[in-house]
């Protein structure tokens, strides 16, 4: 599974493919908005644009998916480096920074740091496919109970 490095926070969250940037930063804990993003924010649907995120490593080109054409519209006078995390869904491990709009000359250590450090591959062994055969449901018994 990737793993995403959010620089700011100092963290590293293993999720599945195809999880949204957005709802697994909200999961985490990870505060993805500034003081008007925290006072309204569209939900995840690419609107209010308060949930910027600026990608800042790449195990491999495309660890996100491409941008959507709500980003190409919004994000049209923004870095190429800036994402909406609500449109981003994670492919492959990837490193972002968080409110990349506050304080990102404060940040510049880390983001170094965050960039020499390689970003694991994220993946985890595949199950063995015998293992929990013998995990069978017994269901010739049936409970009396409501």
């Amino acid at each position: 599974m990737p793993v995403v490095r959010f620089v700011r926070e100092g963290r590293e969250v293993l999720c599945p493919p195809g999880t949204n940037l957005r709802e697994l930063a909200l999961q985490e804990g990870v505060e993805l908005y500034g003081l008007k993003g925290r006072l309204g924010n569209c939900g995840g649907c690419g609107q209010c644009i308060t949930c910027f995120v600026e990608v800042v490593a790449e195990r491999k080109e495309g660890a996100l998916t491409p941008l959507t054409p709500v980003e190409q519209q919004k994000l049209r006078r923004r870095p190429e480096s800036w994402r909406l995390a609500c449109q981003a869904l994670v492919q492959e491990s990837v490193a972002v920074l968080t409110r990349p709009q506050a304080g990102r000359d404060a940040q510049k250590q880390a983001i170094a740091a965050a960039q020499a450090e390689p970003l694991p591959e994220g993946r985890m062994p595949e199950p063995d496919p015998e293992e929990g055969a013998d995990d069978e449901v017994d269901s010739g018994a049936e409970s009396d109970e409501l």
